[in-house]
């Protein structure tokens, strides 16, 4: 199928489009109420939902990275190569979604390295970038960076330099930056600065929450005024309507979960056609100068 005709007044800059694979059960949202020793218990949908992104994709003719948990990998090989087969990235989420400042960093370092094994040995290509769960690297495990280096990853995508009641860095570069004593770049999520403080705008559940024209003018207007290539992320959970209603959780976090998850494919459309969008390591690398924190 021919490549969706691309809005002739969008921004020039590419923008990097990623995913974060992970099944619905294993979001952090859930993590009080589901056990990761449960997991094996619910029925997998991640292949699936994951399976009509790629064909998305292929349909908008864009190319993504893919941060995928090691958990789903052993259990799904055959979408992992899928994924590389059809020209996309491959990339690490860590094992099993565990957020960084929940280990030591001696569990973090064999968790990344466990990680990129696994990926490298089921996908056949060298696994260079990673994103943390919950982007969970911020002030306090800053010393995770490092190990990444020394394992062997590029560059990490896991700061949000923004105010939240779960993550966030608010200080930290809102670009691509060398931080310090770590041979790696870090490619923060993409934020909007106004009125001295940043706002959240590279998808997630505030591409759901929020009319889909103010995240459109959110990241035209990183790309027009900052001119800088944005990021964008969302999860397979989010194209699936029917996913099963987990019992037990707190009501915040069955809002953002299951909030306008109906609406999630048309915005997504809108939105692959509305910029033009590439893979992390081909959008950064090639264009971005790496700033010194």
């Amino acid at each position: 199928m021919p490549p969706l005709h691309r809005d002739a007044s969008a921004p020039l800059i590419s923008n990097a489009m990623t995913v974060d694979v992970e099944d619905f059960f294993q979001v952090q949202a859930f993590a009080g109420c589901i056990a990761r020793d449960s997991w094996d218990g619910f029925p997998r949908r991640v292949e699936a939902n994951t399976d009509k992104a790629l064909a998305l994709f292929d349909e908008a003719g864009v190319k993504a990275t893919f941060f995928t948990l090691g958990w789903v990998a052993e259990r799904h090989p055959k979408l992992v190569r899928r994924i590389v087969e059809q020209g996309h990235e491959l990339a690490s989420h860590g094992y099993a979604h565990f957020q960084v400042h929940a280990q030591t960093p001696e569990e973090f370092r064999a968790d990344v390295r466990r990680t990129k094994a696994v990926l490298e040995d089921v996908g056949g290509v060298a696994v260079k970038g990673y994103r943390a769960a919950s982007f969970s690297i911020g002030a306090k495990t800053l010393w995770a960076l490092p190990i990444l280096a020394e394992e062997g990853y590029r560059y990490s995508s896991s700061i949000y330099p923004v105010v939240h009641d779960l993550y966030g860095m608010p200080d930290a570069p809102r670009f691509m930056f060398q931080p310090p004593g770590a041979n790696l770049s870090e490619i923060p999520m993409t934020t909007l600065a106004a009125f001295g403080r940043n706002f959240p705008c590279s998808g997630g559940g505030y591409f759901r929450l929020l009319p889909y024209t103010v995240s459109r003018w959110a990241f035209r207007r990183v790309n027009l005024k900052d001119r800088r290539p944005g990021i964008f992320y969302f999860h397979p959970w989010e194209l699936d309507r029917d996913q099963p209603k987990v019992s037990g959780a707190p009501l915040r976090s069955r809002v953002r979960h299951y909030l306008n998850l109906g609406r999630m494919e048309h915005r997504l459309r809108r939105l692959l056609r509305d910029f033009a969008w590439g893979r992390m390591d081909r959008i950064f690398f090639a264009t971005e100068t790496v700033q010194r924190a």
